[in-house]
């Protein structure tokens, strides 16, 4: 869907302008988005396969729940949506943790660079992987991954190229987060 987002200023501060999803890639203008990474108590992370129809890094492993920030959107309201719209379960406000922001830029082609603000949250997840429902149109598949294999995995100990590459020191950002929590 290409919706309209608010870009944002090299420091992240909005500009008072918006445009379609569509221009903002094909422009590279910065533009929010959340992550939203689920946890379990015995630390497990919750990660999704993007879909096979994706515009960038499709069938790759991902961010447990990820979207753009609607134009006029808060970004907590984002958070809240993706998660039901993404994964078909309900958090609250109170559920979610900011672990602040992620800026990141990635050419993909001439006409398509992306550059994000991602929002990143922590949501402990309490319900089990079978109650989740997967947005088909954007989830292949979601699995529970044990924290030091995650740790592993995205830190080029073990498979390269099986993760969106957002780099080591995000990736550490977060597993060092919910390693505090579990």
């Amino acid at each position: 869907m290409d919706e309209r987002v608010d870009i944002l200023d090299e420091r992240g501060k909005p500009t008072g302008e918006s445009c379609l999803k569509s221009e903002a890639h094909r422009k590279g203008l910065l533009h929010p988005t959340v992550h939203v990474w689920l946890y379990t108590p015995d630390g497990r992370v919750l990660i999704q396969q993007r879909g096979k129809n994706k515009a960038t890094h499709s069938l790759h492993w991902d961010v447990s729940v990820a979207g753009h920030v609607a134009a006029g959107e808060k970004i907590i309201s984002a958070a809240i949506r993706e998660v039901e719209e993404e994964i078909g379960i309900q958090v609250s406000e109170t559920e979610l943790e900011s672990l602040g922001t992620f800026k990141a830029v990635h050419k993909i082609s001439e006409d398509f660079i992306d550059a994000e603000l991602h929002h990143i949250f922590l949501c402990k997840l309490n319900v089990p992987l079978s109650q989740l429902t997967k947005q088909e149109s954007e989830v292949e598949d979601l699995a529970l991954v044990p924290l030091f294999k995650f740790a592993e995995e995205t830190w080029g100990l073990a498979t390269t190229g099986k993760y969106v590459p957002h780099g080591p020191t995000y990736y550490k950002t977060i597993i060092k987060e919910i390693k505090r929590r579990t």
